[in-house]
């Protein structure tokens, strides 16, 4: 029988078990033996990780050939405009190749979202706005690489969705099994 959770990584924890200096890891708040995440989420990114013993659903989530779709509220600095949105839809060229076609919309920020702490560096004279994001492939960094290139940069960023798994209901640092 698999074991398979959905766990709501807080801000700077490593997606690793294994101990990282002084870092989180999930080891500080899992405690299911075996289970691995499928794909990482940077030390600096929230949300949604999907752990498993299931190897072939493990790899059905990480590998892009596989194109599952990964859900994402960015906030970024600044407005961007119809053409920054257009150029991220589209894709755009990143350093290791072109990005595929991704789903993007401007959005209000989300009325149920946690306070990070500690909170995003705020500028007084820079306004910053929130993007969902819909990618089906996950490079190292892709979504604040992505943003940067059209002018920008992601200042949060949460994942709220993998394929039909969402985060609803789960609060930081918090896991339910599926």
């Amino acid at each position: 029988m698999s074991c398979s959770l959905l766990f709501n990584k807080p801000f700077q924890v490593m997606s690793q078990f294994s101990a990282s200096g002084d870092k989180k890891t999930l080891a500080d708040f899992i405690d299911v033996a075996g289970v691995y995440p499928a794909g990482r989420l940077d030390y600096d990114s929230e949300g949604l990780m999907l752990l498993t013993d299931d190897g072939a659903l493990q790899a059905r989530i990480a590998n892009p050939r596989y194109r599952r779709v990964k859900t994402y509220l960015a906030q970024v600095e600044g407005i961007p405009d119809d053409q920054a949105l257009r150029s991220l839809t589209a894709g755009v060229e990143l350093k290791d190749g072109r990005t595929r076609r991704a789903s993007v919309e401007a959005v209000e920020e989300p009325a149920w979202l946690w306070p990070r702490h500690p909170p995003i560096r705020e500028r007084r004279d820079i306004p910053t706005q929130w993007l969902r994001l819909q990618i089906s492939e996950g490079r190292n960094r892709q979504v604040r690489r992505m943003t940067a290139l059209v002018g920008h940069p992601t200042l949060r960023l949460v994942r709220v969705a993998i394929d039909g798994w969402s985060i609803d209901g789960l609060a930081p640092g918090k896991y339910r099994l599926l």
